[in-house]
């Protein structure tokens, strides 16, 4: 790690968590910038969460991904935020491979950042759900680092934008936000049909972490969040959505760090706290099966 600076939050009003903003090597040729929201607990292990921003591939940043961020921190969790490579400088799978070494590192670090034998968890919303769920597949196929649930929210996994949620708010195939964004991360036509390009395309499922998806009535993405629970249901796994009602202003509001007046936030972060808690209590009953057997 290299330099630090401190950063205020104003996430909750009651309580605002601050965060620590590094530059981490991970062996790449320049080091990513990263967030630390939260920290180590004396008294318990707290859930660790990589988490990535949104930006449709080609834009966002660390501040730009400081709502959920801190939603997550509040919810109890320590949290790394990514600074990922972007396109079209950097196209896939370059953010991918970026995340999963983030992964690693955070990984080895955790017992510092988050508790000895913390569990590890993903987590993005838009392009950076997409990553966080090609990250999770890249996890299961490389054999680790093992995580306990990925979290995605307006998950960016389809790029026919064909679905109706899509047209609902007039989105096409040229000329808007996501099919830029997605033209830009994928400029070889093979790259479309990659299972860690395109998560929501992938057949095989079995091996993967618990997932909770968070959409929302007016979400772009939510016809494909939905599509994504239930090919990952039907292949056995536990996937647990939540459809907020509108308005939500999804994906844009992601971007509004006092968020004041809006009620999604609160709703957001208890479905945080409850996934992490359910997550723990499960882990806590298979702790208990193996030490009576």
């Amino acid at each position: 790690m290299m330099t630090s600076q401190q950063h205020s939050s104003r996430a909750s009003p009651k309580a605002p968590p601050t965060c620590v903003e590094k530059q981490v090597d991970l062996g790449r040729r320049e080091p990513l910038g990263a967030r630390f929201y939260g920290s180590r607990q004396a008294s318990r292990v707290s859930p660790l969460v990589l988490h990535f921003h949104g930006g449709a591939f080609v834009s966002g940043s660390l501040e730009g991904g400081s709502c959920i961020g801190r939603l997550l921190a509040a919810s109890g969790a320590v949290v790394m935020s990514l600074d990922y490579p972007l396109a079209p400088a950097h196209p896939f799978p370059q953010a991918v491979e970026a995340g999963y070494d983030a992964l690693v590192w955070a990984w080895k670090a955790r017992h510092k950042l988050a508790g000895h034998e913390a569990p590890m968890f993903v987590a993005g919303e838009e392009a950076g759900g997409n990553i966080a769920a090609a990250v999770t597949l890249l996890a299961r196929d490389r054999r680790g680092p093992q995580l306990a649930g990925q979290i995605l929210l307006s998950p960016m996994l389809d790029p026919c934008l064909g679905t109706a949620s899509l047209r609902d708010v007039h989105a096409g195939p040229v000329g808007c936000t996501w099919a830029d964004g997605w033209h830009s991360y994928l400029p070889r036509l093979e790259d479309a049909s990659h299972p860690y390009a395109v998560p929501g395309s992938v057949f095989r499922l079995s091996g993967l972490p618990p997932t909770l998806l968070i959409t929302a009535e007016d979400d772009p993405m939510r016809d494909e969040t939905q599509a994504y629970t239930e090919r990952l249901r039907a292949a056995g796994l536990f996937a647990h959505e939540v459809v907020l009602p509108g308005p939500t202003g999804w994906p844009g509001s992601y971007l509004d760090t006092s968020h004041e007046q809006a009620g999604w936030p609160a709703l957001v972060q208890k479905q945080f706290s409850d996934f992490f808690a359910s997550m723990a209590a499960a882990q806590s009953v298979q702790s208990s099966l193996l030490s009576s057997s």
